[in-house]
């Protein structure tokens, strides 16, 4: 079994445009702008053996706003940009109540199962309180971004960050302790 680290997408890896104080995703591969040091913070997970995942919510396809084939043209732009393993995607909206949208662990949970992931080595990085929560009823540590938004914070993250680069040596030292207790 190996460890991940499961990213949210839009305000982990790439800037997500803010309105009224929440947080949307970008409108299409133009629009697409991976944030500083992510690049960085993504090489440095994988040479020391994490396998990356995204892990996104994106409602509005279901809500007509945006086509499945542009979130797909995001996904194969960032796969270019990045060294991903793997992008899961829920098109799903909250009341088709689906157990692929975070806040539910459904898209961790599977890619665990297709990538023979041990969740309890793994963390969850993203910027809002689904992406924490689906990391914990996963088994996951997790770790928030936290970038200000007009919704609540998650309940107890177990770290608190400005950036996944300011992340990336806690989970490595997280990491560490856990081979040393093994």
């Amino acid at each position: 079994m190996r460890p991940a680290v499961f990213l949210d997408r839009d305000g982990v890896l790439n800037r997500a445009p803010v309105r009224a104080g929440k947080p949307y995703s970008p409108s299409g591969p133009d629009e697409l702008q991976i944030l500083p040091g992510v690049a960085e913070a993504c090489a440095r997970l994988r040479g020391a053996g994490f396998l990356l995942i995204v892990v996104t919510n994106q409602p509005d396809v279901a809500r007509g706003l945006q086509r499945r084939e542009t979130v797909e043209s995001i996904h194969r732009a960032l796969r270019r940009l990045l060294p991903l393993d793997d992008v899961r995607v829920c098109y799903h909206d909250d009341p088709a109540h689906c157990s692929c949208r975070k806040p539910a662990p459904g898209l961790l949970k599977q890619a665990a199962q297709d990538w023979e992931i041990a969740l309890s080595a793994s963390f969850m990085v993203g910027d809002r309180w689904r992406d924490i929560e689906a990391g914990r009823q996963a088994g996951c540590q997790t770790v928030f971004l936290g970038r200000g938004y007009a919704e609540p914070p998650p309940d107890r993250p177990d770290l608190l960050a400005d950036s996944l680069s300011d992340a990336v040596p806690w989970i490595l030292e997280r990491a560490m302790i856990r081979e040393a207790v093994a």
